[in-house]
């Protein structure tokens, strides 16, 4: 478990946690050295603290840890699995499609046994490949595939991203279990689960100051439960929550739980807890309608009524049957508005801030003359302060993408990345009004930020989008929160994607549209068109029970389009959350590189595939004015068919998506930075020289080498701390 505790703060910190044994003599320098040289290969590196403190262990010490640190860096950047291509020499020597088919038509003719088959779809005027012999798995080992590619040549460009030394594993773990739980933005389900794991160990050490997000404190919950340690509870919905996480359910309220039979003492404490909220506060009753389906099923496992003397824990079932009327808040505001009292219903919102701004712009377009809009302005203002750091930036990029631009589309993204675009029939909100609320959100965004003393800033991250919340990213390697935009550079753009199916027989297929400036199609790259003027496709694979990867190489001075979208469709099979483990990343290699269709080296993101469509679009590629390229990240999923997705059913659905989504404005760090800027004693662009003397708040895509102590660094992996509280 230790172990499992140090995988995970090297995979969300680039820190290495360090025994606390030391040694004299230095006898660990060399495996140390080895060490460095086996991460350089997977496209890390040891820093030079981390180096020499790890120079300091015992030689058996640093080669246990190498050997612990070397199995998560694979896994992070994907090369703990063999990824093989269908043909064996790819991207050289890749056939035309139809020459490929003809060629698998007459193999499948010479083969006695499958020929009377063959014979009869033909006659019919059917070509099904996935009945032909030599389509669809690996004709060759990875290792005769592996004979047939030179070695990588090293280049400058190479991604290598460098570990940093930690402190002791139990302070490694317990700062990345308080930066989890006091997370202000709710985290992705791969990080939901590693808090869980954390909260497992230190429910009973040190805690955050606060818990905002419901969430992650109804995982707690179930670890303090089971240490025996105090809930923290203040809404009858929390107690519902903990109880999902008890039966392994959807904290998040998504989904629907199937409660497990719980034990006397836990349900106990689960109605004690409720009848404590609802005898404190009466009016909390009113939040049960939300849930009332939940609420019954739990009931079934709780059996309240035999408890007497927890009365008003049976008043929460009561409600949940309709035996007892508790109007939610939301249902009176509604009867407000269906009334036309618009200034009811702002000053009944005033009583709950965060949902006043999510509703802050229904409340405008509902009023009707100066003293309406007045009355929702001032209730407006006067919540704003009392409202989350993230419901505040969320209003105002909300805000600020409010134009009313004619034809103007709305594109719906939910919290599990599906997707899908309308026509926007909202009217516009006056100019005078965006401005009015970017200036009260902007004031209030800056009040909340802490002084940052000496700002030192990537301009690299200024284009990344402000992770609002954990769900607009994908978990893995240099993956950004959705929005984001970043440069790309190299010849060579290489997506990968790997899958490893679970029981049936799944067939995942890697495509690339490429698109002109006006979302037209020019081209695409798939099963069905192996080649094209921008590059290849490595080979369809249809059935992966030890994994299996498909591979696109493109050119990118050969793209004839503005934009390329790749995607991973499901043919057929299992979904992206029924398979054992699918992932997707992009590589960015030089010509005279050469090596094998997978360099980890070369790996420039890497993210799992975790969602609930049936053709994943991780992110897209547009070409600057300047004729360069950058990535700009999605992290979506569209329903798809229930079989036989493909690139050409669904690039008409997937150009009017990417035309939505690249005419809105994401949050960025930049916004922050400006924000901060004025408050800073000192603003430094990170050009690479060397840091100040005195400690920086430092924001950037990488930490740096040679900060001065006490600085505070932020990350990707841990951006969501610069949202205020």
């Amino acid at each position: 478990m230790v172990h499992a505790l140090e995988h995970l703060v090297v995979r969300h910190t680039h820190r290495l946690p360090l025994p606390t044994a030391t040694a004299g003599g230095g006898r660990g320098d060399v495996a140390a050295r080895r060490f460095d040289a086996a991460l350089m290969s997977v496209g890390f590196k040891l820093s030079a603290g981390l180096l020499e403190k790890l120079s300091r262990l015992p030689e058996e010490t640093v080669l246990a840890v190498a050997a612990r640190t070397l199995d998560t860096v694979r896994e992070i950047v994907g090369d703990h699995v063999r990824h093989n291509v269908y043909f064996v020499d790819f991207p050289a020597n890749v056939p035309d499609t139809f020459d490929f088919w003809r060629c698998c038509v007459a193999e499948a003719l010479g083969d006695d046994t499958v020929r009377p088959g063959v014979i009869e779809r033909l006659r019919a005027g059917v070509l099904d490949l996935l009945t032909l012999p030599s389509y669809g798995t690996y004709r060759h080992t990875y290792e005769q595939m592996l004979a047939a590619h030179d070695e990588l040549i090293a280049a400058a460009g190479d991604r290598m991203t460098v570990l940093h030394p930690g402190g002791t594993p139990d302070e490694e773990t317990t700062a990345l279990y308080l930066s989890l739980a006091g997370s202000t933005t709710p985290l992705g389900d791969e990080h939901l689960r590693d808090l869980a794991l954390l909260a497992a160990h230190r429910a009973d050490g040190p805690q955050p100051e606060a818990i905002p997000v419901r969430e992650h404190r109804a995982v707690v919950n179930r670890a303090r439960l089971d240490a025996g340690a105090d809930l923290l509870l203040d809404t009858v919905t929390d107690v519902l929550r903990l109880a999902c996480a008890l039966s392994g359910g959807d904290v998040g309220l998504r989904e629907p739980t199937r409660f497990r039979a719980l034990s006397r003492p836990v349900r106990r404490a689960l109605l004690g807890s409720l009848d404590a909220v609802v005898a404190e506060a009466p009016a909390k009753l009113a939040d049960v309608a939300a849930h009332r389906e939940a609420w019954k099923r739990l009931g079934e496992r709780l059996h309240p009524h035999e408890y007497p003397r927890w009365p008003h824990a049976a008043e929460v079932f009561a409600v949940a049957r309709g035996e007892k009327k508790a109007p939610s808040f939301d249902s009176r505001v509604e009867e407000l508005l269906g009334r036309g009292d618009v200034i009811g219903a702002a000053e009944l919102l005033t009583s709950a801030p965060g949902r006043l701004l999510r509703a802050l712009d229904r409340l405008l377009r509902a009023a009707d003359g100066r003293k309406e809009l007045d009355a929702v302005l001032t209730a407006f203002e006067s919540a704003v302060p009392h409202a989350s750091g993230r419901v505040v930036l969320s209003l105002r990029e909300h805000v600020q993408n409010r134009t009313g631009t004619a034809g103007e589309r709305r594109v719906f993204v939910n919290r599990v990345g599906a997707a899908w675009v309308t026509a926007d029939t909202r009217p516009p909100l006056p100019p005078a009004v965006r401005e009015r609320l970017c200036a009260v959100l902007d004031a209030e965004t800056r009040r909340r930020l802490p002084a940052p003393g000496h700002l030192l800033v990537d301009p690299a991250v200024l284009d990344v989008a402000l992770p609002l919340s954990g769900r607009a990213t994908a978990a893995g390697l240099g993956v950004l929160p959705r929005g984001s935009v970043s440069p790309v550079e190299g010849e060579l753009l290489r997506f990968f994607t790997y899958w490893k199916q679970t029981a049936r027989r799944t067939d995942y297929d890697l495509s690339a549209l490429v698109l002109d400036e006006d979302y037209a199609t020019v081209t695409w790259l798939s099963y069905t068109a192996l080649t094209a003027v921008e590059g290849a496709h490595s080979g369809d694979i249809t059935d992966a029970p030890e994994g299996a990867s498909e591979f696109i190489d493109l050119r990118l001075g050969a793209v004839r389009g503005s934009y390329i979208v790749p995607q991973v469709n499901l043919y057929s099979g299992e979904d992206f959350e029924e398979v054992e483990e699918s992932f997707f990343g992009f590589m960015l290699r030089e010509t005279e590189q050469k090596g094998r269709p997978f360099e980890p080296r070369t790996v420039r993101m890497k993210s799992d595939l975790r969602g609930p469509g049936r053709v994943a679009l991780p992110l897209a590629f547009e070409r600057g004015e300047d004729g360069g390229w950058r990535a700009r990240w999605l992290h979506l999923y569209l329903r798809g068919a229930p079989s036989a997705n493909r690139v050409e059913e669904n690039r008409v659905s997937v150009a009017v998506l990417l035309r939505g989504l690249l005419a809105r404005t994401p949050l960025t760090v930049r916004h922050l930075v400006d924000l901060m800027g004025p408050e800073a004693t000192a603003t430094t662009w990170w050009d690479g020289s060397t840091p100040p003397d005195g400690p920086v708040t430092y924001i950037g895509l990488e930490r740096p080498a040679g900060l001065p102590p006490g600085s505070r660094v932020l990350t990707p992996e841990n951006l969501r701390d610069l949202i205020p509280a």
